[in-house]
């Protein structure tokens, strides 16, 4: 399996997945670890992938979206953004509304 279809196979088999640097209990920049305090906070449940652990990993995401940075969250296989795409649309309510648009369920929907 090429990193493309890994990630491909990540990002369609989960509703919510956030490639970051570290992990979700231990984030290992400020950026990922925002991203995962705003995951935590509207209580949905999401897989983290550490692109730390993998070179191929870290460089096939950032050809994958087309994006230059860590992290980059998705839901339902479309790419919603990096950290201050996420920051603003969870302070705007759009991440929670995003979420429950659709069908993942947000345990404090207003931020």
């Amino acid at each position: 399996m090429s990193i493309q279809q890994f990630i491909e196979s990540e990002v369609k088999s989960n509703d919510v997945v956030l490639f970051m640097k570290g992990s979700p209990q231990f984030p290992q920049c400020g950026f990922s670890g925002q991203v995962v305090q705003i995951l935590d906070h509207i209580g949905v449940p999401y897989k983290g992938l550490n692109v730390l652990e993998s070179a191929e990993l870290r460089d096939g995401i950032k050809q994958y979206s087309n994006w230059p940075t860590i992290p980059q969250l998705y839901v339902k296989g479309e790419f919603i953004g990096g950290c201050d795409i996420v920051r603003e649309m969870f302070q705007a309510g759009e991440l929670q509304k995003l979420m429950t648009d659709n069908g993942i369920q947000v345990q404090h929907a207003a931020g």
